[in-house]
């Protein structure tokens, strides 16, 4: 593949299988250095060795391990161009943290909300772009910030739809507090994309995931992270808008809720609140 007139340093969680790997491998062999970042320390160095990339292992039910791996990549990495958030799951049942959140919560929004606001002054200094994997699932978003994971109406289906729903108000809303400093964000829904995800719950999504028949409905992680690589190779303004969420490299429809500023603006609040972080000035 041709190498790109700007190549580009891209940190990707959630990159030691499914479209994080696939998504790794293509912009390495675009001209990029890519920075994995996966939980498993054997498997994210399987995916870095042969692209030649730096590696990072972080488990993110460990609110101790995302701040370890932000320390980590400051000093490693001084320049991040695109920072994407990939890393997630489903779970079985509802169960805390360490840390004292809900599970789904904390691995899906919550860690990677602390991650981006830990490396947040060196991607305002390159200008950088930040990548949500969200999903189809956010249209199931219903959560109400002050009681996230709430244990009275959990199951695994909604506790995975808010926090895909999460993930697209998050993206909207660093868009809005800190697009006038050049940082640009956006999320995306990968399709249904054959890979290991869910195939160990006993959720209905492991029928999908974890059988033959089902896989053979489904896309491969190549074409799954195809949206996830133009985002990162492509120009906020130009290519894509900030703020956005993306299907098959076009804008998509979503919950209305993706598009309530209001909430968004609440779900940082209470987001940063968890984390131990100032949520900072409000946005305009």
């Amino acid at each position: 593949m041709e190498q790109q007139d700007d190549p580009r340093t891209i940190v990707i969680t959630g990159a030691s299988d499914g479209i994080g790997a696939a998504a790794a491998r293509r912009l390495s062999a675009d001209g990029h250095e890519v920075v994995v970042v996966g939980r498993s320390a054997e498997k994210t160095a399987a995916v870095a060795r042969p692209l030649g990339a730096r590696h990072f292992s972080a488990d993110f039910a460990r609110l101790a391990d995302v701040r370890r791996l932000a320390g980590e990549l400051r000093e490693a990495v001084p320049r991040i161009d695109v920072l994407v958030n990939n890393a997630g799951g489903i779970f079985d049942r509802r169960e805390l943290t360490e840390d004292g959140h809900e599970m789904t919560w904390q691995v899906n929004h919550l860690a990677p909300f602390l991650l981006t606001q830990l490396l947040l002054d060196g991607l305002l200094e390159s200008g950088a772009a930040v990548v949500n994997t969200s999903s189809v699932a956010a249209r199931l978003g219903r959560f109400r910030p002050e009681d996230l994971g709430d244990d009275r109406r959990w199951s695994p289906q909604r506790a995975y739809g808010d926090t895909k729903l999460a993930n697209i108000l998050f993206a909207r809303a660093l868009a809005r507090r800190h697009g006038e400093q050049g940082l640009a964000a956006a999320a995306f829904h990968p399709g249904g994309v054959a890979t290991n995800f869910a195939s160990s719950t006993s959720t209905p999504l492991r029928f999908l995931y974890g059988t033959r028949l089902g896989r053979r409905l489904m896309i491969s992680p190549e074409r799954g992270a195809g949206t996830l690589v133009w985002l990162a190779e492509g120009t906020p303004g130009r290519d894509w808008r900030s703020g956005g969420y993306y299907e098959k490299k076009k804008p998509a429809r979503t919950n209305p809720r993706a598009q309530d500023d209001a909430l968004a603006d609440a779900l940082w609040e209470r987001s940063a609140e968890l984390v131990g972080l100032s949520a900072g000035p409000p946005a305009r």
